[in-house]
């Protein structure tokens, strides 16, 4: 029995970073990887129109695909759609096929997030879940899915991760964490335990591309944040990552090329239609209901969190975008 539902990381989440040193199982020129979706359909469709302006690129969905989608329209409409791509699950995907007896959402929240968030999140889950068991075929497969994933895009290793470099639901890559030492210097050990160039991991909800020292050079840390919410004030548009041997020809908002890998690192808009996002909002979770009051300000307004909060850099490792 877990204690704590919603702060508690179960046993069955943690790989440790060493995992990440397999043989890569996606080889592409260009990687699209979309964490946080969160059951948002305008911006899965936005994604993949994204995707498919660059022929060849590949997409991965690094979890937590749904969260919002309790409509069993929505909910199978993302689904079918993930599996049509690489994916790993997320805490949200892994509780809802395999729910750890006490875990709440998984999510593993760290103390600075407040009980009422928690607790709203842990009642999100148990509603989400009820419209799972109802498609028990499709929830089965996404519960199948790794936890983790390894690519390689040129000559460069990239660990795809949901939380972080120990466990799915782990908050070590979270701009909190990386705005500390200790949480600096735990991200260049992961690094070097993994043996890896790039990390794409998402999560935490906010955004953050950090430059990370190794032995071999800087490596770069790319959190989108949220492909299905916005994630800077005032604006209404997702993230993804995008990893390729090209830099972007548009659309990027800030990024990073790796020092003498010829491999760039950005962080791309998923401009999807946020009023009919709003709209479908609404009538899965009305005024009042626990999601809305969670998250719908943030829909409508995006976080108070900036894009030069999200990106840290080594000045010699990137080249800024303005947005």
């Amino acid at each position: 029995m877990i204690e704590d539902p919603g702060r508690a990381c179960p046993v069955g989440y943690r790989y440790g970073a060493g995992a990440l040193r397999a043989a890569p199982a996606i080889e592409a020129e260009t990687l699209y990887v979309a964490g946080g979706l969160y059951g948002n359909t305008c911006a899965l469709d936005a994604l993949l129109d994204l995707v498919a302006l660059e022929p060849g690129a590949k997409l991965v969905f690094n979890g937590d695909f749904n969260w919002f989608n309790v409509d069993a329209r929505e909910y199978r409409r993302v689904n079918e759609a993930v599996l049509a791509h690489a994916a790993i699950r997320g805490n949200v995907e892994s509780e809802l096929a395999q729910p750890a007896q006490g875990a709440g959402c998984g999510c593993g929240y760290p103390q600075w997030v407040g009980d009422a968030e928690v607790d709203r999140s842990n009642r999100i889950m148990e509603k989400l879940q009820a419209t799972a068991m109802g498609e028990a075929g499709l929830t089965k497969r996404i519960g199948g899915l790794p936890m983790f994933a390894v690519a390689r895009v040129g000559e460069t290793r990239i660990g795809i991760v949901h939380g972080d470099a120990e466990s799915l639901a782990g908050w070590g890559f979270s701009q909190e964490l990386l705005s500390t030492d200790a949480g600096r210097s735990a991200a260049s050990a992961a690094f070097e335990a993994a043996q890896v160039g790039v990390i794409a991991s998402s999560h935490t909800c906010l955004p953050v591309l950090q430059s990370v020292p190794t032995a071999k050079g800087e490596a770069v840390l790319a959190n989108n944040g949220a492909a299905g919410m916005p994630n800077f004030r005032g604006t209404r548009h997702g993230i993804v990552t995008r990893i390729s041997v090209r830099p972007p020809k548009a659309g990027a908002l800030y990024g990073a090329s790796l020092d003498d890998a010829c491999v760039h690192v950005h962080a791309i808009a998923v401009r999807y239609d946020a009023d009919a996002w709003e709209e479908r909002f609404l009538a899965q979770w009305p005024p009042g209901s626990e999601a809305w009051r969670s998250y719908f300000p943030r829909i409508c307004n995006g976080p108070d969190y900036s894009v030069r909060d999200a990106m840290r850099v080594a000045p010699q490792s990137a080249a800024a975008l303005a947005l």
